[in-house]
């Protein structure tokens, strides 16, 4: 069974649009729907936005439907020249950026008290996309200091509010996990917010394009 958490339903709808849905049902606050998708069994989890919500939308399909794989996809918002607007991207490597234990034991910004590294990797697909890093937190916003610490300290490409944390619970339940995000805005090209708003369903049909290719290394 491969589990999807997706944050938003109108991230979900892409690919709950090419399943054969056998059941939707309510499981700790998480509508949860079971079917089939390019050929293969799916649970996919509409999680909400944030890491808390991602975390607990993972751990349910680990603990209630049996996932074997893990599948994070959706929008996010790009943080430099490497991301096209409305671009498809695999992601590769993961960080919580507004995790910081480092006044604590000075470790680097984004390493959980359980690792060593601040970048977590996932596993990857044989897909025609390019890889990057991503960096999460629960914040959407144009903050120049997040700006700074995403691309100048942790050299993050990608940033959304859910993808780190999805890794973290795949981790702990020793599952893999992959991720594949398209850009919905660009930082530095004013707001993301307008940019997010405009942009957003193209890039989710782009991202619906690249889903039978995903499913099909999966």
């Amino acid at each position: 069974m491969i589990g999807a958490v997706i944050a938003m339903q109108s991230e979900a709808d892409i690919l709950l649009s090419e399943m054969k849905v056998e059941r939707c049902l309510t499981v700790s606050g998480k509508k949860v729907c079971v079917g089939k998708a390019y050929g293969k069994d799916v649970a996919v989890c509409v999680c909400g936005v944030g890491k808390v919500n991602a975390a607990l939308g993972t751990q349910l399909l680990v603990s209630k439907f049996d996932a074997e794989k893990l599948l994070n996809f959706g929008v996010a918002g790009g943080l430099n020249d490497k991301t096209a607007l409305c671009g498809v991207y695999q992601i590769a490597f993961a960080v919580q950026f507004d995790f910081d234990l480092t006044q604590l034991n000075g470790t680097k910004i984004g390493t959980l008290d359980e690792y060593t590294e601040n970048y977590l990797a996932l596993n990857l697909l044989k897909l025609p996309y390019e890889t990057r890093s991503l960096g999460t937190s629960d914040r959407f916003n144009d903050s120049p200091a997040d700006y700074a610490l995403l691309t100048e300290e942790l050299k993050a490409d990608i940033r959304d509010m859910e993808g780190a944390a999805v890794v973290q619970a795949a981790y702990a339940a020793k599952l893999p996990v992959y991720s594949v995000k398209a850009i919905s805005d660009v930082a530095g090209s004013g707001s993301t917010t307008e940019q997010f708003l405009v942009n957003k369903d193209k890039a989710l049909q782009n991202l619906k394009a690249a889903l039978p290719a995903i499913f099909e290394q999966l």
